[in-house]
Formats: structure tokens, sequence, C-alpha cells
């Protein structure tokens, strides 16, 4: 629901005199990825144009990549009586299991933070949809993006977005082999003095293809007979291994 009424208030900045003056078109190199067994990542390309521009002068180009919304569980251990244990935790809803910025330079340059915060535009402006806490969630909201960014699934670059001529740009976008299957969002913002001009968003589509997905399609569908399946495959298999390593006595 954050995210449409996010889409609605972009789709609003398109009947400004601004929005008038200049328009951005942008695209990316593939609009699927389909994931095998040996996929160990890959980069795609956003590129755009800015189109009726009139001077370079104060604009700038954010790339951001979002992948599908997931919920995030951060748990917190403490030593008790010489014991670690798991002593409070934080449940996240809503947010992206992938994040990727791209910028011309760095955020604090190109907006405000209250212009970051109203599109979400960075890792600091990511806020879930409800959060379950006992106490401040903040602390766990940072551990969490530090875990994701360490696992490469958070990251942004600024300085990420190139310029081929005064109006053609691109960007190179990673993706992990650990990204999540889905539906991702990929949205360029052109800013202009501190000002929101144009945003355009483009699907990207990542699933899985072959006997993986047959395979992940058994495992949510039939979680209870694929459970018993691969517990009936190890027994196989680990018999087979003893006879075939079984030496004469």
């Amino acid at each position: 629901m954050k995210r449409l009424a996010l889409f609605a208030m972009m789709l609003g900045l398109g009947g400004g005199p601004a929005a008038a003056a200049e328009g951005l078109v942008s695209g990316v190199s593939q609009d699927t990825i389909q994931i095998t067994s040996n996929y160990t990542g890959s980069d795609i390309v956003v590129f755009g144009d800015i189109e009726g521009q009139q001077s370079a002068a104060g604009r700038d180009i954010v790339v951001v990549v979002r992948g599908p919304d997931s919920a995030i569980v951060v748990r917190r251990r403490d030593r008790i009586a010489g014991v670690w244990i798991n002593h409070d935790s934080a449940n996240f809803n809503g947010l992206p299991s992938y994040y990727f910025l791209a910028s011309t330079r760095p955020l604090p340059a190109i907006a405000g933070a209250e212009t970051l915060m109203r599109y979400e535009i960075g890792l600091q402006s990511l806020q879930p949809d409800s959060v379950h806490s006992h106490h401040d969630y903040e602390p766990f909201r940072q551990a969490a993006i530090r875990y994701l960014a360490r696992e490469k699934l958070y990251a942004e670059n600024a300085g990420g977005v190139e310029f081929l001529s005064d109006t053609l740009f691109r960007a190179h976008i990673p993706l992990p082999a650990s990204v999540a299957r889905g539906q991702y969002n990929v949205e360029v913002f052109l800013f202009r003095g501190g000002q929101l001009e144009g945003v355009q968003s483009t699907p990207l589509f990542i699933d899985q293809t072959g006997l993986e997905r047959r395979l992940y399609n058994f495992a949510h569908e039939s979680p209870l007979f694929y459970g018993l399946a691969a517990v009936l495959m190890a027994i196989i298999m680990g018999w087979l291994s003893s006879v075939v390593l079984r030496r004469p006595a």
C-alpha cells in the first residue's frame, strides 16, 4: 500500500511546468532474468535520455532497483548468566529484499533529507510497512541494513550513473546469485536544483526456469510431499553410498 501511494505521488509530478519542460525516458537492457542451477549472478544496464533539456547545470539522475518486499527478523543476543541467548528481536514487514542505488553524486548533494525520505531514496530512507518490537526498533533496522549490505543485497554507488552525452545516461546494476525471485522495480529519478522533476518506473522479473522452477513450485505448492521426497532421497543416497564404499572383511 505504501508503494502504491508513492507511485501515485510520482505520477502527479507529470502535470507541473517543470515536467513539461523536460521529459525522462528510461529502460533496462533485459526485463527478464532466468535463474538456472549454474547462475552466479549477472549485471543489467539501466539507460535513459533526458528530453527537452535546457542546461546540464543542477541536473542529477538517481537509479533505484528495488526487489520484492519481504519479512525480516532481527535478533539481539545478550550474555545472561554466562550464556549467550536471543534476548530481544524486531520483526519488519515491507523492507525490500534487494535495494541498489546509483546516482550522479552523493545523495545529500542532490536533494534534502525530507525529499529523499518521501520517495524512499537511499538506504537510510527505507522504512518498513509495519514493525513488531517491544523496544525502539531503529537499532534493529540499522542492523538489518548492515547485514543485507554485507550480503551484497543492499548497496549505494554515488557516481554510478554515467552520462554518455549531454542527455544520455546509463548505470550498471549488479544482481548477485542470492537475489530473491519475483518482480523488481527499476526507478529512475530526475532532479534539478534539489527538486524532483521526473520519474520513470520499469518492471524487472527474476524467475527460475527448467528443473529448478519445477522443484521450486513443488516445494511451495506441496511442502509436505517435498519434505518427504527429500528425506527419502537422502536415505536412498546414503544406502547407495554405503553399498559402493563397502569393503570386503
